[in-house]
């Protein structure tokens, strides 16, 4: 693994709101699968911080769907599932970014449940989203939760595939961060 792929989340109006470094892993038609390193550094420029993410990750872009997944892999297993809601990714080479639109479904102790409702609802008033953007938001929403439900791609096994592709976790562990 020795294509770098940077990742830039942004806020409507396209307002970098964090960025982090990760693998390429695989490329499809209109979607990719990167690796986050253990250890690897997010700049968050909302809280103007950086923050240390001491796991490993899977995660998915696409180009065509309104969802990312960032699957956190601990101890060799998945111990959670956050998908964003947001625009369809901007696949560029060795650039991705997407607008995050703030409500997020996320699996957590084997329980998928909806995050952020208040995020959206707030950023819905500070960045002016439009009725059809909300309504777009919600529906695209409901198409995750069915698509999870359904195990459909790529919650059918592909992200678990390409845990196999995760250096030696014994021999990463970093030490903890002070």
């Amino acid at each position: 693994m020795n294509h770098s792929v940077q990742i830039k989340a942004l806020k409507h109006g396209d307002l970098l709101h964090y960025e982090w470094n990760t693998d390429l892993l695989e490329e499809g038609d209109g979607y990719v699968f990167v690796l986050g390193r253990y250890g690897r550094k997010l700049q968050h420029h909302t809280k103007k911080s950086v923050f240390t993410v001491n796991n490993w990750s899977i995660e998915f872009f696409s180009s065509k769907h309104w969802f990312t997944v960032s699957a956190a892999v601990v101890d060799g297993r998945i111990n959670e599932y956050y998908c964003n809601i947001n625009q369809p990714a901007l696949i560029n080479g060795s650039e991705i970014s997407f607008v995050d639109y703030d409500l997020d479904l996320v699996q957590r102790g084997g329980e998928w449940m909806v995050i952020d409702e208040d995020e959206f609802a707030d950023n819905a008033i500070k960045f002016g989203y439009s009725e059809q953007l909300m309504k777009q938001v919600r529906e695209e929403l409901a198409g995750l939760q069915t698509r999870v439900a359904e195990r459909q791609f790529p919650f059918d096994g592909t992200i678990e595939r390409l845990m196999a592709r995760i250096p030696d976790q014994q021999a990463n562990v970093a030490n903890p961060t002070v």
